[in-house]
């Protein structure tokens, strides 16, 4: 039971780097990225391309990852997101859903459909025994990542400057505009840190559910599931929606295999039928 909770949780937290960025940017910005799970798979790719082909180790690919996606984010949201800020949210959902068919189209291109496999340090690898019952150290180190990103944005949100800009411009575009604040360039790092977390979540999802071109597609119904648990914009509800539905999801296929893939959908319907706008979510 101590083994499916911390393989639950685990899994959560590696939920918890995918889809926080998108509770970011969706609670924030008020913008409907479903393309938030292809930035996720570039993230992916490009981990396993730096260390297969430029050798780097594992924690420098992890900020490769997190820096590219960022940074192709940006492209994106300068040349094609920014136009649809104040358009419908239909327009934005089949637009972003449309980016997510060209990246699994360019994926299945350049790597082909084969999954791909992150060479782990031998460090990662492998198990340490506590109380007598063994933990998988790259699942202690998915969480030992979750905590430290957590406490980053909350710290970077509620404790600095940048954060407190950000909060005045998603309360009141006009009079942040009015108080000379560049709204435009504090929504451009803002979708940048929501896509960057992304990349890097695909870059530790690697080693534990595999990437192919269906990525961006496969994860984004978790990453919505999280979202809607926890409340746009809380990162303590993403946190908390995440390694609920984590532990969820593990022990609902270890405990009832035969219907453990539809648990986590009644979790997230008796959660919402109590709570409609998520455990933290305010509006």
């Amino acid at each position: 039971m101590v083994i499916v909770l911390f393989d639950g949780f685990a899994f959560g937290m590696l939920l918890f780097v995918l889809s926080v960025g998108l509770s970011v940017t969706l609670g924030l910005m008020n913008f409907i990225n479903l393309a938030h799970g292809a930035f996720g798979m570039l993230g992916g790719y490009v981990a396993v391309t730096v260390m297969r082909q430029l050798g780097f180790p594992f924690l420098l690919a992890l900020p490769a990852a997190f820096l590219a996606a960022a940074l192709i984010s940006i492209v994106f949201e300068r040349t094609l997101f920014r136009r649809l800020y104040g358009a419908t949210e239909l327009n934005q959902v089949l637009f972003t859903i449309g980016v997510v068919f060209v990246a699994a189209a360019v994926a299945t291109y350049v790597f082909g459909t084969v999954q791909q496999v992150l060479p782990l340090p031998s460090w990662l690898r492998g198990s340490v025994m506590i109380a007598g019952m063994p933990f998988g150290i790259y699942r202690i180190f998915l969480i030992v990542v979750a905590l430290i990103v957590t406490a980053v944005l909350v710290f970077g949100l509620e404790r600095t400057r940048l954060g407190a800009q950000i909060r005045a411009a998603v309360d009141d575009q006009r009079v942040a505009q009015g108080l000379g604040l560049d709204v435009s360039r504090i929504f451009g790092i803002t979708f940048a840190l929501g896509s960057g977390l992304a990349g890097l979540g695909g870059a530790l999802a690697v080693e534990i559910v595999g990437l192919d071109p269906s990525f961006g597609f496969h994860f984004l119904v978790y990453v919505l599931i999280v979202v809607s648990v926890g409340g746009l914009g809380s990162i303590t509800g993403s946190f908390v929606g995440a390694a609920l539905l984590g532990i969820g999801d593990v022990a609902g296929k270890y405990f009832v295999p035969e219907a453990g893939s539809f648990l986590i959908y009644l979790l997230l319907v008796a959660i919402l039928f109590v709570r409609p706008l998520g455990l933290f979510g305010k509006r």
